[in-house]
């Protein structure tokens, strides 16, 4: 009996530790972000558009890297919903359980899930070259909406997986159709598909590889769907390049921006799971 005490004293230290290990990176890495960008944030930054030599110390901000990092994420985030919900429900609702066509979809989903986001901005690089396209803001937002959508599936089948099966056999029981049991799993999911679209945002909105072929770079706000367009984080990297040293604090600035956004995001999506949590069909 006491050994089993002092195992379970052990792990639970264990544990502990590397939470606060995790904790100290994550507090690190911020910390360090904010104490060298901060200081150097300021409204002009973030409302004007890069002025003449802005990457060798001109005057102007990255306004342009704010809103195309908006116009990419949002636009994959719709496009990836729009795509990978009705997958969840095909796989979870239509096909059998334990089929063998779902068995190979979740794989080929699971190994889409840890691709690095170079490879889909080299594919979508590829393709575009194939069909003799430019990068552009439709290209940066078709590759982001393919590298998010495996994350997508994979986080609200898990849950749908966990509905009861005797909740979808009652559905059915009192006459609903399988288009009327899809609300009912809906409604059960909600919560998944809000953690899905806030893991797709992390990851969509500080993603650079990809972009950085599709999406390409300007100085400019995009008025059309074919011109190029900036991001956050390929903004962080082309200040960062610079030989400037007060370039290269404004990329911190930028850095600092792209966290609050994830950080306004975040709290955002737990307000919102929180609330589907407190109302979820028991």
């Amino acid at each position: 009996m006491k050994k089993s005490i002092i195992e379970e004293k052990f792990f639970k230290v264990l544990m502990y530790a590397a939470i606060a290990l995790v904790m100290f990176f994550v507090a690190s890495v911020v910390l360090s972000v904010f104490k060298r960008g901060l200081p150097l944030l300021s409204w002009e930054m973030v409302s004007q558009l890069p002025g003449g030599g802005f990457y060798m110390g001109g005057g102007g901000g990255f306004l342009n890297a704010i809103v195309g990092s908006l116009y990419i994420v949002g636009g994959a985030t719709v496009l990836g919903l729009l795509i990978s919900i009705p997958v969840v429900f095909f796989l979870n609702v239509y096909l059998k359980p334990y089929s063998r066509f779902g068995f190979i979809a979740r794989l080929a989903y699971d190994v889409l899930f840890g691709i690095p986001s170079i490879v889909y901005g080299a594919f979508g690089f590829t393709i575009m070259i194939y069909f003799g396209l430019r990068a552009s803001l439709l290209g940066g937002t078709i590759v982001v909406t393919l590298l998010i959508i495996p994350i997508f599936i994979r986080s609200m089948d898990e849950v749908a997986k966990t509905i009861p099966a005797d909740l979808m056999e009652a559905a059915y029981s009192l006459g609903s159709t399988r288009w009327e049991t899809i609300g009912v799993i809906v409604r059960q999911t909600a919560p998944a598909i809000a953690t899905a679209t806030l893991l797709s945002i992390g990851r969509a909105i500080g993603d650079a590889a990809g972009v950085m072929f599709t999406a390409g770079f300007s100085d400019r706000i995009p008025t059309s769907l074919t011109q190029q367009t900036a991001t956050l984080p390929l903004s962080v990297y082309f200040q960062l390049q610079s030989p400037s040293l007060e370039v290269q604090d404004r990329a911190y600035a930028a850095a600092v921006v792209l966290t609050l956004i994830v950080l306004f995001l975040s709290i955002s999506g737990r307000i919102i799971m929180n609330r589907f949590s407190r109302n979820k069909i028991h």
